[in-house]
Parts: C-alpha cells; sequence; structure tokens
C-alpha cells in the first residue's frame, strides 16, 4: 500500500457536491481508502484567470493502485462525476482530480508526471495540501509541503477559507 496526495477541484455546478461525490466514488471500488481530507478553499483562477473562483481542496489517500491505475480511476471519477472532454485548458470544469505525490515516488511519461509538475508554485494545491501533510518532502525538491507554501511568500488572498470568500 502506498500514500498518495490528491489536489481537486470544481468550477461548474454545486461544487462543494462534486467534490464530496468526487471522493465517494475513489472509494468505491475498495482500491483506494481516503485517509485525510483537507479544508475546502475559494482560489483564483491560474493560468486563464478570466473565469469565476474555483473550490479546490486536497486529499490523502492509501492504494495498492500503481501511479498510472491510479490516474485511471481519477480521469473515470472526473467523468461519473460530470467533467467532458475539451473546454479551455486551466478553464471551468465539473471536477479536476490530480496525483500531486505518490509516496515518495517520480515519474516522469507524456501523461503523467509524479510529483504534479506545478504543484511547487500554486498556492491552491499547496495551502490545502499543507493542512493535511505539512511535513512531507517533495521528492525532488527536497522541501516539505509547509517550505514549498512559505517559499511563494505572502499574498493569502488568493487562497480564501471556504466561507469567507467568494462565491
Amino acid at each position: 500500500m502506498v500514500k498518495a496526495a490528491l489536489g481537486y477541484g470544481s468550477k461548474i455546478g454545486e461544487r462543494e457536491e462534486n467534490l464530496k461525490r468526487g471522493l465517494a466514488l475513489l472509494e468505491e471500488g475498495g482500491l483506494v481508502r481516503v485517509l485525510a481530507v483537507s479544508p475546502l478553499y475559494f482560489t483564483k483562477p491560474v493560468d486563464y484567470e478570466d473565469q469565476d473562483w474555483f473550490v479546490n481542496g486536497a486529499a490523502v489517500v492509501e492504494t495498492s493502485l500503481s501511479p498510472r491505475e491510479l490516474l485511471g480511476l481519477l480521469k473515470s471519477v472526473e467523468t461519473r462525476v460530470g467533467r467532458t472532454k475539451g473546454g479551455v485548458r486551466f478553464g471551468p470544469r465539473v471536477l479536476d482530480m490530480d496525483i500531486l505525490l505518490y509516496g515518495d515516488e517520480t515519474v516522469r511519461e507524456d501523461d503523467l508526471e509524479i510529483p504534479h509538475p506545478r504543484m511547487d508554485k500554486r498556492r491552491f494545491v499547496l495551502a490545502p495540501l499543507c493542512d493535511i501533510v505539512p511535513d512531507w518532502v517533495h521528492p525532488l525538491r527536497g522541501i516539505t509541503v509547509r517550505g514549498l507554501l512559505d517559499a511563494l511568500g505572502e499574498n493569502p488572498g488568493d487562497v480564501v477559507p471556504l466561507g469567507n470568500g467568494p462565491s
């Protein structure tokens, strides 16, 4: 069994429900067990900024699935919750789930990179992840999740706890 850190977000529809349903579906087949779930945050969009804010969170799961199999399960869950192909890259979506960390392993393939290649630059990933696993060390950077978040400096307005931000 391996522990993996997942990031997930929703922009369309009942965002909180989409996220809860996604986590529930992950556990449905018994191959993934959710160990910890972060609080949810309203997060300012990055890369494609001409859109409303997302709701994002993070989870730690335990699984016997390989990274490739876990990715396949995440994509299946996204589809089951209502995500469709196409659209603007980094644009609005019903559910987006990513593998951020997978134990201390690294994977470099065309369609799968672990650790997630942009996680160390994204407050919307690091803030919720820091709530549940602040001491997990990024296997390439050799820095904890807390250290990565601290390295981004002050700009707390980009990530606001649910209930305190824009709806």
